[in-house]
């Protein structure tokens, strides 16, 4: 058994390596080694110091193995380096890292929506299946998700558009509070979330997973399988998942749309089924001084939309949307992601230099029902819009430490986007996109526990944005009475650039077992082809919507604080910020109509916003567990025409709290877990219209989590089951995509999970 020489608990994934025998031990911390003569191995683990152990050859023999913490050595590589726990608290930013355990307790139907349970993260929901994150109240293109050191692009500037990653086999995340544009460009304006790559396995290990889930309420399954291996230098890994679902239920048997009911079947959200199928393959070598991987991935989805969101012409549709909960009827959208990566690092001493590559496909098709709108007859098909966007990315970056306790980054992040479309409805225009920008940053160690960080990076983007012209005619007055029939022009051929600077400077500071950290920065965001040259019907949102070419990029100007304590049996933290916006950009409702749909314009204006989050835990006994939560976020628009009003989308006070009870063992299942979960919102009356208010609600989640022998009493296999909103409560979550349209967030929900290992 191997244990941490401080607290004495069991350490996983800890390498015990010989000549010829090797294990690994599990979640117990336990591992097994056969072997046929007496052997010294090498017992290795990140962040502690590296153990020998003579082992003899006996019949058998039990060893109890003690680690020393040590910030000597990282990975397998002869590199310098420290503990995850204490990196993060030497960096000025607020941050918070999500391991491959909490993953698994709190996985939901989707990524954004496992990680909504971190205090300031929120989840945009678009059905079942998908969803978009936000922080601290912004999201879309303000937030960048990046996987592998690539910077996840698709058509995330859509309400209705989700995020084309698969949540199994990942490890490690690290979400990034507030403006992180200095590393990561300037789409990361209001935070990251940051996929990290997985760790490289063992020397001659072979293991993998497979992951089963069921679910009550849209009678989801879904299957996913990983396996991974390692000789000496090489390793490889691969991974299947598969999705299926049916219309998800709502706590509610009518919808009130534009006033008008519409009845739902057994409360079934209607065309809310579908289907993902996902792979992804990677092959790595790692070296003495240098370790590189390529990731190949594909996500592929097919999900059906509310048939309603799309206006009032389902009433007269020869659909039969509730034959069955199971098929995907119009409208519905599909969408391939393909993406690869390529990550590859070398260490000279104190020098790190790091390249990622990246190339990524998606395709995007939204399907409605042809029906004829204006002066557009009925369409041939039912493709209303097609997207096809390439995207290329190159980023190079060097790490290294100088004498006097600097350590210089400097980096170059390029992008170039391609994206074209098609179909008979028309809302973006095609374009090209080229962005790069370099960075300097530097972090100076004044003492063992007082740090300085700052950096500067500059930002060059330009845009260069296709005409369009309608596929049908529209007749014009000629002013004499007549009349002349034109193909109408959407977008014209305009070409923009855009340059800024940005830069931050932070201070973190420890004490003992507290940590205080300020940071201040300025950031900016490139504008996207949506807002500048928009023009045309967004049936999901059963509007007009229409981009500007005279709006300017955003700038923000944010000042966090941090304060973090851990002490015996208890810790908490508070993470207020000041945020202020120059010209922040948003659809904004006209008093113009076009063929009877409300025109809205991309607009800007000066907000300022400000808010933050507390939390607290507090072991009560040896078994028992409790934690609380709170976020708040204020917004005010000092300009423009809703001056006074807050933004679209603000999310309003919301407190969790959870508490969880070690039950301990009971025959097959072993370290039994029950946790209970009350999430609270108060009501949203700080609205901007024409957006509602939404009412406060009360949720209840229940789970009971543990382990049991199936296989491998040294891999047992993980059981997750799962009742969300037990009290099947009738609620709508303010920044969730369909309470625009009045529909409440899932029903009551019974899911199971099993996770075995090998």
């Amino acid at each position: 058994m191997v244990v941490d020489s401080l607290t004495l608990n069991p350490l996983s994934g800890v390498t015990i390596l010989g000549e010829k025998g090797y294990a690994i031990s599990d979640r117990n911390g336990q591992f097994n080694l056969q072997i046929k003569k007496t052997q010294v191995f090498q017992v290795s683990h990140i962040g502690y110091a590296r153990f020998k152990v003579r082992v003899p050859h006996t019949q058998s023999t039990t060893l109890f193995i003690k680690l020393k913490p040590s910030s000597t050595e990282l990975d397998e590589v002869s590199v310098h380096g420290k503990t995850k726990e204490r990196t993060v608290r030497e960096t000025a930013t607020v941050s918070v890292s999500i391991d491959e355990e909490f993953l698994h307790a709190n996985r939901e139907n989707s990524l954004i929506q496992t990680l909504s349970k971190i205090p300031g993260v929120g989840s945009m929901t678009i059905g079942s299946g998908q969803s978009k994150p936000t922080i601290r109240g912004l999201g879309f293109n303000r937030v960048s998700v990046i996987q592998n050191g690539i910077k996840h692009e698709a058509q995330q500037w859509g309400s209705d558009h989700g995020l084309e990653i698969d949540q199994y086999g990942l490890e490690d995340i690290r979400i990034i509070k507030g403006p992180a544009s200095l590393m990561y460009g300037s789409d990361a304006i209001a935070g990251v979330v940051d996929i990290l790559p997985q760790k490289v396995p063992g020397k001659n290990s072979f293991g993998g997973d497979v992951n089963l889930l069921g679910e009550t309420n849209n009678d989801l399954w879904a299957v996913s399988a990983g396996l991974q291996s390692r000789k000496d230098k090489w390793y490889y890994r691969t991974r299947l998942t598969y999705r299926d679902y049916a219309d998800f239920r709502v706590p509610t048997d009518k919808i009130n749309y534009e006033n008008y009911i519409f009845d739902l079947h057994e409360n079934h959200l209607r065309n809310t089924a579908g289907r993902e199928a996902n792979f992804s393959v990677s092959i790595g070598r790692v070296g003495e001084n240098f370790k590189f991987e390529t990731v190949v991935s594909n996500v592929n989805a097919k999900n059906g939309f509310f048939a309603n969101a799309h206006g009032l012409e389902v009433r007269s549709s020869n659909i039969d949307y509730d034959n069955s909960n199971r098929d995907v009827d119009l409208p519905y959208h599909k969408v391939n992601h393909f993406k690869v990566t390529h990550n590859a690092t070398m260490y000279l001493g104190n020098h790190k230099l790091q390249l990622d590559l990246g190339y990524q496909n998606n395709h995007r098709e939204e399907h409605s029902e042809p029906v004829p709108h204006g002066y557009m007859p009925k369409p041939p098909n039912s493709r209303e819009r097609i997207f096809t966007k390439n995207t290329y990315t190159v980023n190079a970056k060097s790490l290294f430490k100088k004498n006097g306790g600097h350590t210089i980054s400097v980096g170059l992040n390029s992008e170039f986007q391609n994206n074209n479309i098609g179909g008979w409805g028309y809302l973006i225009p095609a374009y090209d996109r080229f962005t790069i920008g370099g960075y300097f940053f530097d972090h100076f160690e004044l003492n063992k526990n007082l740090h300085l960080q700052g950096g500067l990076r500059y930002d060059f983007g330009m845009l260069k944005i296709n005409e369009h012209y309608d596929w049908f005619q529209t007749p014009r007055d000629n002013g004499d009475g007549s009349t002349f029939d034109i193909f109408l022009q959407r977008a014209t051929n305009s070409t923009l650039d855009f340059g800024s600077y940005s830069g931050s400077l932070g201070l973190s500071y420890i004490s003992g077992n507290t940590t205080y950290k300020f940071n201040v920065g300025k950031s900016f965001r490139m504008l996207l082809a949506h807002e500048l040259a928009s023009d045309g019907v967004n049936y999901h949102m059963y509007r007009y919507e229409r981009g500007s070419l005279t709006l300017n990029p955003e700038s923000s100007y944010q000042m966090d604080v941090d304060v973090s304590h851990s002490g015996n049996g208890y810790s908490f933290g508070v993470s207020p910020f000041i945020n202020f916006f120059d010209n922040y950009i948003y659809l904004n409702p006209t008093s113009d109509y076009v063929e009877t749909l409300q025109v809205y314009e991309y607009t800007q204006a000066k907000v300022f916003r400000t808010g933050g989050e507390v939390n607290a835990g507090v072991d009560v006994t040896a078994n028992l567990h409790i934690y609380a939560s709170a976020e708040y976020v204020f917004s005010r628009q000092n300009s423009g025409p809703k001056e006074g009003f807050t933004i679209p989308f603000s999310p309003p006070l919301i407190g969790m709290l959870s508490a969880q009870y070690l039950l301990g063992d009971f025959g097959m299942f072993k370290e039994l877990n029950l946790k209970a979960d009350l999430r609270a919102a108060a009501a949203q009356n700080e609205i901007v219209p024409p957006e509602n208010m939404t009412d406060g609600y009360q949720v209840v989640n229940l789970a009971l989590l543990g382990t049991l022998n199936l296989f491998d009493e040294q891999l047992p296999a993980l059981l997750k089951v799962k009742l969300n909103n037990i009290f099947n409560t009738e609620y709508y979550d303010h920044t969730s995509f369909y309470r625009l349209i009045d529909v409440p967030e899932a029903g009551r929900n019974l899911s199971v999970s099993l996770t075995i290992n090998f």
